[in-house]
């Protein structure tokens, strides 16, 4: 009968199976691989089981690497009782001279790694948030169809020569115009029309979308959050549940440089001795929860004021919040200026005001207190 008090797993996660791994809490003890396991919720009910019945004393710690497979062996794992651990592929530590990989050694590897505490473990988001999330990011998605979409009409307009007599792109008047268009092949003509057609059905997609975030937004228990960091100049609805859905808990963060390290807005350094060197940011992170700040920091180039749009977002926040937004937009407005007078890049500015919107952004969500969420009432809808 074993005598540790834990057990470390290691799981390799695939569609079809799962790779099993594990080894005892001893500095002798040697890494036994257990073999290959379906990838279904029964399967690892089992696994677990069976690692209980044969280990009754011992604790046991999961582990596996995020992938497109998500979160479910996770939730699972936690919802009856074990501890578990989500870890990102880029953090875990590799020898220079490793140069074969295979499923077997994969979940060896993340065993030992878990072992020895070489492993850092990311944040999961709740069922609930991720729901929110693939809607935030669904939206997006139809957003971009339905650029792309205006683009090759553009382009085949362009190609032959074909110049809109309307200046108010894609208005009623404007689609009525590429109705009435007769080109010069009926091949073509087809394509038009197909190209229209694909128009408006992605505009009303993206309606449908739109209309779907706002009201699943008002029941989502982050939504004191989004409503909140509107408090933000540049910071709508769109950009607010997309923060909020991509970063989860911003509250998890001690201080809010450890956020813009998350989000990859810290620049690279290269410093040794008595010589610093700092090159472009890193980008590590979530790339769309940084694209979204970006976005929200272009509009501190205007002078700080508060427009009517925001003073109706404001009104319903306490004091403290509201503050801190002007706070904010006072001191990003006369950051923004300086740095362009020092003769910065643009982007290199604009970078710099979203590094410090999500400092700001990291204050206001502290102001706002959340119920806190039990894993163990979780529902899960995986199947068997």
């Amino acid at each position: 009968m074993i005598n540790s008090s834990i057990i470390f797993i290691g799981l390799d996660t695939h569609k079809e199976f799962t790779e099993v791994a594990y080894v005892e809490d001893d500095r002798n003890a040697k890494i036994v691989h257990l073999g290959r396991v379906p990838s279904t919720k029964l399967s690892i009910k089992k696994l677990a089981r069976q690692f209980q019945s044969k280990y009754p004393k011992a604790t046991l710690h999961f582990v596996y690497e995020a992938g497109p497979c998500g979160y479910w062996i996770y939730r699972l794992l936690t919802s009856i009782g074990h501890p578990c651990y989500v870890v990102a592929p880029s953090l875990i530590p590799k020898k220079p001279g490793e140069q074969v990989k295979t499923d077997k050694r994969d979940a060896m590897k993340l065993a030992n790694l878990l072992r020895t505490g070489d492993l850092d473990p990311i944040y999961v988001p709740e069922p609930k948030d991720e729901a929110m999330r693939d809607l935030s990011r669904a939206r997006e998605i139809a957003m971009k169809d339905l650029k792309d979409s205006k683009y090759q009409l553009k382009a085949l307009l362009l190609r032959n020569n074909i110049k809109p007599t309307v200046q108010d792109n894609w208005s009623q008047k404007h689609l009525r115009w590429l109705t009435e268009l007769v080109l010069p092949y009926p091949s073509q003509q087809i394509v038009l029309q197909e190209y229209i057609q694909t128009i408006s059905e992605r505009v009303k997609r993206l309606a449908r979308l739109d209309n779907e975030l706002i009201h699943h937004v008002k029941n989502w228990r982050y939504y004191p959050v989004v409503k909140a960091i509107q408090a933000m100049r540049g910071v709508r609805l769109l950009v607010a549940v997309g923060v909020v859905a991509e970063l989860g808990d911003l509250t998890r963060f001690d201080h809010p440089r450890k956020l813009m390290s998350y989000l990859g807005l810290v620049p690279r350094e290269h410093s040794s001795g008595g010589h610093r060197r700092q090159g472009s940011i890193t980008k590590c992170g979530n790339g769309r929860a940084r694209r979204l700040l970006i976005e929200g920091a272009h509009s501190y180039r205007y002078s700080a004021n508060i427009s009517t749009d925001l003073q109706k977002r404001q009104e319903s926040l306490s004091k403290e919040i509201v503050d801190i937004g002007w706070q904010a937009q006072l001191r990003l407005c006369r950051r923004y200026q300086r740095l362009m007078k020092r003769g910065k890049h643009y982007n290199v500015v604009v970078t710099a005001i979203a590094r410090e919107m999500i400092a700001y952004i990291w204050a206001i969500a502290r102001e706002v207190v959340l119920s806190p969420v039990d894993p163990t009432k979780r529902l899960s809808r995986v199947p068997a």
